[in-house]
């Protein structure tokens, strides 16, 4: 009787890298819609902006590299990464802004290190961080949530050409995000219930930015019903920010804003569900992601609440990025049949 072997794998899942990364871009999307509710079209801009920037270097790397185009390009990695830089930047960033940070992110963190698959740190927050500290006056001009906004064209006006429509100035639009805004607050003594009276915040957080981090939320979690990432990550990183922002805030709740401010204001969701969770450059064992997004979790804290930075997301994101190899090390499970030693 004559057998027929095959090699495995014998199931195919139904995941790839393109439908991964499609849904990480459509998990957003409400997100972003509130976005430009409460702040305005810019951010549209910026994302369809960055997109044909990182695809278009996308391009050109591969093609310096002689890489076929179209796996590498239809894969959705690199509208991923511009898509996160471009909701993480200013929404009346200049478009010089995003091209710098897209340059970054796709050419230096991705292809310098061998593409995707290869790279140790997130590709988007390299981008950022090199922005945030090349950049620091663009990369604080934030439209603010009652100020007026601009219609599309004036916003693609202003991005391209910095010129604001007869009326209107920079700082009737613009103002500090709520991290900033208590940071600075808590510096010249004023307390936390203080600040959180001024109308910038909203009940619990910023003004907008509330709604837009609980729609990030939403998206979070449909990824992880999806099995599109697991929960350990960003309980990890969510449970310790609370957790550390807690036991500062019963010490001292005038000085310390409490947990839920953490979460709904600047990028805690976002760096949780939708950056830390990066298969590439974070842990993979289960215990390791856990241990991952809790040191993301309390870097972030420790950053916004000593560092020069009002938000430590990015930072924290990279440090972990460093250490991945390490956790991976010390916490892969035991393999049947051998000993710990």
């Amino acid at each position: 009787m004559s057998e027929t072997l095959t090699s495995s794998p014998f199931v195919h899942g139904p995941n790839s890298v393109n439908r991964v990364m499609l849904q990480v871009v459509y998990a957003l999307v409400p997100a972003v819609a509130a976005y430009i509710w409460f702040f305005g079209w810019g951010v549209l801009v910026n994302i369809l902006w960055a997109s044909a920037v990182a695809l278009g270097l996308e391009a050109a790397v591969l093609a310096a590299r002689r890489k076929p185009m179209r796996p590498y390009l239809t894969d959705g990695s690199a509208l991923v990464t511009a898509v996160l830089l471009a909701f993480a930047l200013p929404p009346l960033a200049p478009w010089w802004l995003t091209v710098v940070g897209v340059v970054f992110a796709i050419v230096i963190a991705k292809h310098l290190y061998g593409g995707l698959g290869f790279n140790p740190f997130n590709p988007a927050m390299v981008g950022y961080v090199t922005l945030l500290i090349s950049f620091p006056l663009e990369m604080t001009t934030w439209p603010a949530a009652q100020a007026p906004h601009l219609g599309p064209l004036q916003a693609l006006g202003y991005i391209f050409t910095g010129d604001l429509p007869a009326g209107l100035a920079l700082d009737t639009i613009s103002g500090a995000t709520p991290l900033d805004a208590m940071k600075t607050q808590l510096g010249l003594e004023r307390t936390v219930s203080e600040v959180l009276r001024q109308p910038t915040f909203g009940a619990v957080g910023g003004a907008g930015w509330e709604i837009v981090n609980g729609l990030v939320l939403l998206g979070g979690l449909w990824l992880v019903f999806r099995r599109t990432i697991s929960w350990h990550t960003p309980v990890g990183m969510l449970g310790a920010l609370f957790v550390i922002a807690l036991v500062f805030h019963l010490s001292a709740p005038d000085q310390y804003a409490g947990p839920f401010f953490h979460l709904a204001s600047g990028g805690a969701i976002l760096g949780a569900f939708f950056i830390a969770t990066d298969p590439v450059s974070g842990a993979t064992s289960a215990r390791g992601r856990l241990l991952f997004g809790a040191g993301a979790g309390i870097l972030t804290y420790v950053i916004r609440t000593w560092g020069g930075y009002p938000d430590g997301v990015a930072f924290s994101v990279l440090l972990m990025n460093m250490a991945a190899p390490t956790i991976d090390y010390y916490t892969q499970p035991r393999v049947f049949g051998h000993s710990r030693e």
